[in-house]
Parts: C-alpha cells; structure tokens; sequence
C-alpha cells in the first residue's frame, strides 16, 4: 500500500499503528523517530520497526505516509522540524485527540504538495511506551479524519483504506464537532476520573488499607482511566479548554442538582435520573462500543 511509512513516535498508540502495518503487509519499510536512545534501540529490538532514530528528518525522507503520534504540545517543534523533510504528495496525519487548533497550526507550516488529513484513532488503554502496543488495538474502533481544505480526494480515500485495513472504522467530521463530541465523550469522563482518584488519595491518607482493600468495581475502572498519560491528557484539556470548560460547568450545574435531591430525600428525581442515564449504557451497548457482560467481561 505504501512503500514507506515514517511514525513520530512509538508510544502506546505508535507502536500499535507500526504493529498493525507490518501485520497486515501495509509498507515495504516501516521507521520511527522518537527523542530517547532507548526507545530507538527498543523499537527495533521488539521488530515494532526496521529502523528508528532521533534524527527525524531522516526518518521522514522518502516517507508516502507520515504519522505524527506524539503529545500535542509536541506538534509546532516537529512539524518545523520535518516541513522540508517531507517527501513531494506524501501524507501527513496524526492521531491526537484534539483538532482545530492543530489543524490551522500545521495547515500554516507545511508545504502545499503535502496532504495534511488529521486523524484521531478512538482507541487505546492506560499503558504507556513501545512495550504496550499491540496490532488488534484499532480492531473495531473508530478512528474520526478532519481533512484540511487543500487535501485531495484521493489521499483522503487512501487513507481511509489504510485505517480500515488495520481494523478500524472509520468516519469524515468537522474539526469543531469532533472537539465538541469528543469533550463529552472522552475528555470529561477522564476529567472526573483523574478528580475521583485524586479525592480518594486525599482519604486514602487515614484509612488506606481498607480503601484499597474494599476497591468496588467503580473505583477500580475509575483508576484505570486515571492511569492514562498524564502528559497526552494535560495536552488534551489545554487545548480543548473552551469545549472542557463548557462541560465541566453542566457538570457541576447536575452534580448540585443531586446533591440537592439526596440532601432533600427526592427519591422520585434521584430514581428519574438513574432510569434516564442506565438508558445510556444500553445504547452505547447497542451500537457495539461495549459488551453486555456482567463485569464489562473481566474475570
């Protein structure tokens, strides 16, 4: 599909995309750039990659597809990096979580003859590094492009087909509906995860054996999504600050509204509301992004 495929940086998402490409036969030549020595030799040493190295513009010489997999605070410094690097019609993509403002950024700094097509694989879990990828991770997920206006309509479809061959599906939206949707679905969940975790350690001080001890299932899916990368999701929320900041207010706007019902004992508003949003689950259920085993499938 591609002769060469060059991906700035081989973390969790990265190193699953590289994985993904050698397993489906997706390019000839597959490399890697990241910043640390040690990621370069690992990368090659687990045969993620056939060569990586701190010298990005040498990486991304000759390169059909270039995919930008490092955190978003990282994208003004690489993008300098790499513009005259960038081989005459290749394909420029990313996989970050956030898009407007990335887009006018790399839109702004890259040559014309590039088909800069953003894209964000709507998957992953709370490990980090080269160690953690693994080739199925994009295996019915979604995986959203923001096409800038210059791409054509070629590239858009091939990278398309690429996404699909290494498992995903995939869909076209605009860049503000895709901060917007993803700040209620993936960014403020982290948001009160990272909050709820953080009020249990402030309790966890006096009564630690028995907060760990007596973990439900809530608290312990809670500290899996706060165990993400907390450099990619610092990024995230500075970012996508004017959608999260929106979110953050109607969530406090309900959580002052049941705090009122229970203070009030309104079983008929609490009951109401935990029939509305159990609703929820069914759908997400529905439209396949979960199963319904009890336990979410754990053992």
């Amino acid at each position: 599909m591609f002769k060469k495929v060059c991906i700035i940086g081989c973390g969790l998402i990265g190193s699953s995309i590289a994985r993904a490409v050698k397993k489906n036969n997706l390019s000839n030549q597959i490399v890697s750039s990241n910043r640390s020595k040690i990621t370069n030799k690992k990368v090659i040493k687990l045969n993620i990659v056939d060569d990586s190295s701190a010298d990005t513009k040498k990486m991304v010489r000759g390169s059909d597809l270039v995919i930008i997999a490092t955190p978003l605070s990282s994208y003004k410094n690489v993008i300098l990096k790499i513009k005259n690097s960038l081989k005459n019609g290749a394909i420029l993509t990313d996989v970050g979580s956030v898009k407007k403002k990335v887009i006018s950024l790399i839109e702004k700094n890259i040559p014309k003859n590039i088909s800069w097509i953003s894209s964000h694989p709507i998957a992953g879990t709370e490990e980090s590094g080269p160690d953690s990828g693994f080739a199925d991770l994009f295996k019915n997920k979604w995986c959203i492009l923001t096409p800038s206006k210059q791409t054509k309509d070629q590239d858009i479809k091939l990278l398309k087909i690429f996404w699909k061959k290494i498992g995903s599906r995939v869909d076209i939206m605009d860049a503000k509906q895709h901060d917007y949707i993803l700040s209620i679905t993936s960014h403020i969940p982290h948001l009160i995860a990272y909050n709820i975790v953080n009020t249990t350690l402030n309790v966890k001080k006096k009564k630690e054996r028995d907060i760990i001890k007596y973990s439900a299932g809530g608290l312990r899916d809670f500290t899996r999504i706060a165990a993400s990368n907390p450099i990619m999701w610092r990024d995230i929320f500075i970012q996508n600050r004017k959608n999260t900041t929106k979110m953050i207010d109607k969530f406090i706007k309900n959580l002052k509204d049941l705090k009122k019902a229970i203070k009030n004992k309104n079983e008929k508003k609490l009951e109401k509301i935990f029939t509305k949003t159990k609703k929820i689950r069914k759908e997400i259920i529905a439209a396949g992004q979960d199963i319904g085993k009890p336990d979410f499938g754990r053992k």
